[in-house]
This record gives C-alpha cells, sequence and structure tokens, in this order.
C-alpha cells in the first residue's frame, strides 16, 4: 500500500489532534485534567438527561428490529453466506466489546452499590434494598442496554455496506440522508469525530486494565504498584495487540476470543461450584425480577431536585464510553455478520452477550454481597486500596488463590488484547481508502502507528490526574469526553439506520439489483 491509498483526511486530523492532546498531557497535565473536568461537567449537567434517553431508545429499536418483519433480511443478500462458525462469531462478540470490564466491575460495581448506595436514594447500605438496587443498576449498565447500542451502529454499517455496497466506513450509513454526499467533507468530518471517540474509548479500558494489572502482580509477586509498573504493563499489552493486529482478523482476533471466551466460562464456573451457590441463585433470580420491574426507573435516574453527583459518576460514564466505542465497533460487528439474518445478528450481539452478562454479575456479584455480609472486608479493602484491589481481595476466599489470581491476570492481558487488537484493525481501516465494499486490511504500519497512538493517550490519562482524582475517575473523565459528541450522531444514525431497512427495495442493491442505478443517481 502506497500513501495514496491513504484517506488522509481523516488520518492527518485526527493525528494532529491526538497527538496534541498527548503533548498537552505531558507538559501540562494540570491544564489538561481541567479541560476535562470542565468538559465532563457540563456534559452531565446539559445532557444526562439525553443520555439515560438515549440509552433505551436504542434497546427497543433493536428489539423492534429484531422481532419485526425486517428481522429476516440477510445481510449481504439472499445468497450470502456466514464467513465464521457460530461459536467463533460469539466468541469474538462477546470479547472484542466489553470483556475487559466486565473482569474489573464484576465484583467492583455490584459491592460499591451494596456498601455504598446514592444516599439521596434513602437505602440502608448492606440491606436487600440495597443489594436489589447494585444488582439491577448493575444489569442495567452491563447486559442489554449497552450491547443495543453497538447492535444499532453494527446493523446499520452492515446494511450499508454488504447490501448497499457502499464502502467500509461509519459515514456510509448517512447515505440515506446524504446520498452521495456523504462521501464528501461530510463524511470526513464524522469518521474523523468517531475515530476520536474510540481512541478515547480504548484510552479509557486500556487504563482500568492496566491498574488492575498492577494491582493484581502487587499482591501476589509484591512489585511496586506506580507509574513505572503501569508503562511497563501498558507497553507489553501494546507490543502484543499489535502483533495480534498484524496477523489479520482469521488469526489473532480469532484465536485470542476463543480462548478468552473459554477461561471466561471456566471462571464462572469454578466461582459458582466453590461459592455459595443457592445465594448466587437466590439472589440473582430476584435480582432479576427486580431489574424488569424498575427497568426504566432505574434507567432514567438523574436525580435533579437532590442533586445527586452519582449519575454522573456511572449510568453516563457508562453510556458514554459505550457511545465511544459504538460506530467503530459497529464497523467491526459488521465486518464478521455478513451471511446472517438481522434477527441473527440482533441475537447474537444484544441479547446473547447481555444475557451472558446477567449471568457473570449474578454468579461474581452474589458471591462477592454474600462474603461480605460474613464479614469478608472486601469492601473495606476497596475503600482502603481502591477498586483495582476488589477481584483479588475476593479470591483469597477461595481455593488456590495464587493460581486463580494469576489466570485472572492473563484473562484481564489477554482480554485487553483481543479488544485492543478489534478495535486497532477497525480504526486502522476507517484511515485507508475503500471505494466499494469490500474491506481491505489495513498495512501493517499503519495498525501499529494507531496503536502506539491510543496506547499514549492512556498512559498520559492515568499519569494527568496528579492526585486529583483516581486512576479509575481520570478513565472514567476521558471516556465521557470520548463519547459526548456520539451520543449525537448515534441518533442521526439510528435514524438512518431505519430509513436503510425500512426502505430496502430503496437502497438494497444486493437483493434488488434492478434499483442500483436508482441509488446512483441519488
Amino acid at each position: 500500500m502506497t500513501n495514496r491509498n491513504i484517506r488522509w483526511s481523516v488520518f492527518l486530523p485526527m493525528t494532529v489532534v491526538l497527538i496534541l492532546s498527548i503533548i498537552v498531557g505531558v507538559i501540562a497535565p494540570e491544564s489538561f485534567y481541567q479541560a476535562e473536568n470542565a468538559i465532563v461537567q457540563f456534559a452531565f449537567e446539559r445532557f444526562g438527561w439525553l443520555f439515560q434517553l438515549a440509552s433505551v431508545l436504542f434497546l427497543f429499536i433493536c428489539l423492534y428490529l429484531m422481532f419485526s418483519r425486517y428481522g429476516a433480511i440477510k445481510i449481504g443478500g439472499p445468497e450470502a453466506k456466514p464467513e465464521l462458525s457460530t461459536w467463533n462469531w460469539f466468541a469474538i462478540t462477546l470479547t472484542a466489546g466489553i470483556a475487559t470490564g466486565i473482569l474489573f466491575w464484576g465484583i467492583a460495581e455490584p459491592l460499591t452499590h451494596f456498601m455504598s448506595p446514592p444516599k439521596e436514594l434513602g437505602l440502608k447500605a448492606g440491606s436487600e434494598e440495597a443489594a436489589m438496587f447494585s444488582m439491577a443498576q448493575t444489569f442495567i449498565h452491563w447486559t442489554y442496554s449497552p450491547y443495543a447500542i453497538y447492535g444499532l451502529a453494527g446493523v446499520g454499517i452492515a446494511f450499508a455496506v454488504y447490501n448497499a455496497n457502499l464502502p467500509y466506513q461509519v459515514s456510509s450509513i448517512l447515505y440515506p440522508l446524504l446520498g452521495k454526499r456523504m462521501n464528501g467533507v461530510v463524511g470526513a468530518v464524522v469518521d474523523n469525530i468517531c475515530l476520536f471517540a474510540m481512541a478515547g474509548g480504548v484510552a479509557a479500558v486500556l487504563g482500568v486494565g492496566t491498574m488492575q494489572i498492577a494491582t493484581g502482580l502487587e499482591v501476589i509477586t509484591g512489585i511496586p504498584n506506580g507509574k513505572i509498573t503501569w508503562i511497563i504493563i501498558v507497553s507489553v499489552i501494546v507490543a502484543t495487540y499489535i502483533i495480534s493486529s498484524y496477523t489479520g482478523l482469521h488469526k489473532g482476533i480469532r484465536w485470542l476470543s476463543d480462548k478468552n471466551s473459554k477461561i471466561f466460562i471456566m471462571l464462572v464456573i469454578f466461582v459458582f461450584v466453590f461459592g455459595p451457590m443457592s445465594f448466587i441463585l437466590s439472589l440473582g433470580t430476584q435480582s432479576i425480577g427486580h431489574y424488569l420491574d424498575n427497568f426504566f426507573e432505574r434507567s432514567l435516574y438523574l436525580s435533579p431536585i437532590d442533586g445527586s453527583e452519582w449519575p454522573r459518576w456511572w449510568p453516563i460514564y457508562y453510556w458514554a464510553i459505550w457511545l465511544a466505542y459504538a460506530p467503530l465497533m459497529g464497523m467491526f460487528l459488521a465486518r464478521i455478520s455478513k451471511g446472517r439474518t438481522i434477527k441473527q445478528f440482533m441475537l447474537m450481539n444484544v441479547v446473547v452477550p447481555g444475557t451472558a452478562g446477567i449471568i457473570w454479575f449474578s454468579v461474581f456479584g452474589g458471591a462477592a454481597i454474600n462474603l461480605q455480609l460474613n464479614g469478608a472486608g472486601i469492601w473495606e479493602s476497596i475503600q482502603k486500596n481502591g477498586m483495582e484491589v476488589s477481584v483479588f481481595s475476593f479470591l483469597e476466599h477461595y481455593p488456590l488463590t495464587t493460581m486463580t489470581s494469576l489466570v485472572f491476570i492473563f484473562t484481564i492481558f489477554i482480554s485487553i488484547v483481543t479488544m485492543a487488537d478489534s478495535m486497532t484493525s477497525t480504526v486502522s481501516s476507517l484511515t485507508i481508502k475503500s471505494s466499494n465494499h469490500e474491506m481491505t486490511e489495513a498495512p501493517g504500519r499503519i495498525k501499529i502507528y494507531w496503536g502506539i497512538v491510543m496506547s499514549s493517550i492512556a498512559i498520559i490519562n492515568l499519569l494527568s490526574a496528579g492526585g486529583k482524582i483516581s486512576g479509575i475517575d481520570a478513565t472514567k473523565q476521558i471516556a465521557t469526553i470520548a463519547g459526548f459528541p456520539i451520543l449525537f450522531f448515534m441518533l442521526v444514525f439510528a435514524y438512518a439506520t431505519l430509513k436503510f431497512i425500512i426502505q430496502q427495495e430503496k437502497y438494497d442493491v444486493v437483493s434488488f439489483p434492478k434499483k442500483e442505478g436508482e441509488r446512483n443517481a441519488n
């Protein structure tokens, strides 16, 4: 590939913006932090309501597409055949998106909400009411709602690329609204913003995973958990995922996701078998009922009168990071979904991983709450050492503590690599030219470049906190900043996706080739 094949309208602006961000973070970390904080506060105060409403809207659009007659539409046309087995499709979907997050928050979030619910709600810490709030809120943050954000973006891009024969880029989803103008300045602006959001999202996840690995190494080996350790860990992660990304989708990502998914299953079985089975099943069952019964209330909580900061640091952060990932995760999910119907797409990308999330948090969250009720002191450890220590404090109460802790560290590592691999490949594809619907693999040097840039933002963001906020809160801030502009784009994307699919005969030139001339005339 020559330099003429690079999309300079995307590659160059993002290079300038991201490198400037890195430089500011190095030479003026205080200003970097203050700018982040101001943007986050503005997003929460002015548009927190829209974040919450959008999360519900996107889920219901996905359910509509799944259960309506449009669910029978096949991505790529009637003759298209899947490229991946059902298992590989599931494994990649499960691990390429939020797998790193459930490893970190599987213990930390249910226990935090259980022991420290928003005081404005009047819940007693450690009570059954607090447990129900904790589990239901965790289900909202980690199951069907976030995957619906990915699924909606993915199905729109998949239809645009495989059915409408448009270029493999996020802006192609705007074709029903802009026609061929989506290939011009507007399309370049959209792709630039989406790439910037993804860089922030990857940086946030890299930061969370790095801190958890560093904490685990300190607990097991005594290696100091500090900035030098973070830099070393990020460097090793980057080297690994660049090598994996270099090998391409059908080698690196498929192999990583397969092993990653099997480890997840073994971890759930291990905790369930050696944990309080009856309590896990009872709490999980009741929590599902509470989640369904209070879905709208919990999904839309903003505390406008009491003025709680809780929505800013929890649901708004989550919607922001899922939104930051959504456009480019949509590109990735589209890439592996050819030959599947829209109904199958929604099942595999929303329903199945969402259900897996309920199982994961029911087992790990239920076991953690049970330990806390029996005086294990995990919450006290979190308060003293940070949320990063939660899983390792938890594993102290299970057999083979050292071995399982090492397995957890390895799982965190491979999960980050799988996620970063998929996103590096997708970011790289967005910065090369795609004259048609064929998805050309980006060259290795482009992948290496973007891998290094995104990891640099992660470490700069962690180091810039400067003691004012925890590393976890620093990652929450950059995630919110990354997802804020995508909130508005995703609302437009949702409308464009519905128009694409509802007016299939107008845009689907694969299934209805007689319409291709009409489409090109737009």
